[in-house]
């Protein structure tokens, strides 16, 4: 029963205490995710990462692809060695097709991120209104801001497609970076427990 407390509650004092004295780390980590959030945000910088991302994406297909063939070929014959081969051939493709082309593949996917986020909010959004369940308003406010960012991205689309996968990975960093600075704050908070 303690384990499934501890997973629920991860804060626990006594980890807390014993990661105090890394919370120069900490810092330096968040300090150093900003940074490099605040690098990728640069004009200059967003259609590289873009491209990057996307061909790490594409890399990410085909290993996927090729493990999820190896996978089914060495689990022997059974009913859903089909299935999978064709899965790991359609990944494996996908992949192949982003890394020949990430130019245009980064372009593709810019449309459909801005297509699943038009959806995603207006189904937040009537789901909101339905249902008014705990918290419902934040869930509302989240599926407009979401409707309006995915209307945005597609009415500049495909010129979107050379930035805006590069501009959610750098707000990504600076918001990853962000959590590590306020973590290191709370470890250097701590009182010890000698005190």
């Amino acid at each position: 029963m303690k384990s499934i407390v501890s997973i629920h509650n991860p804060s626990t004092p006594e980890e807390l205490q014993s990661l105090k004295k890394s919370w120069v780390l900490f810092l330096a980590v968040g300090i150093l995710f900003v940074f490099l959030g605040m690098f990728a945000l640069t004009r200059a910088y967003l259609p590289a990462l873009t491209i990057k991302a996307t061909w790490f994406f594409g890399f990410l297909l085909l290993a996927g692809g090729v493990g999820e063939i190896i996978g089914a070929f060495s689990a022997g014959r059974w009913s859903g060695t089909l299935f999978h081969i064709l899965i790991g051939l359609f990944y494996s493709a996908a992949g192949v097709l982003i890394l020949d082309q990430p130019e245009s593949s980064a372009v593709n996917l810019t449309l459909i991120i801005a297509v699943f986020m038009i959806l995603g909010g207006i189904f937040k959004i009537v789901f909101s209104l339905i249902d008014h369940f705990a918290g419902w308003g934040w869930v509302l406010l989240d599926g407009v801001i979401t409707l309006l960012i995915g209307v945005m991205i597609y009415k500049q689309w495909p010129e979107s497609g050379t930035w805006v996968i590069g501009l959610f990975l750098g707000i990504e960093l600076i918001f990853t970076g962000w959590g590590w600075v306020m973590l290191s704050f709370i470890l250097r908070r701590q009182k010890s427990a000698t005190e």
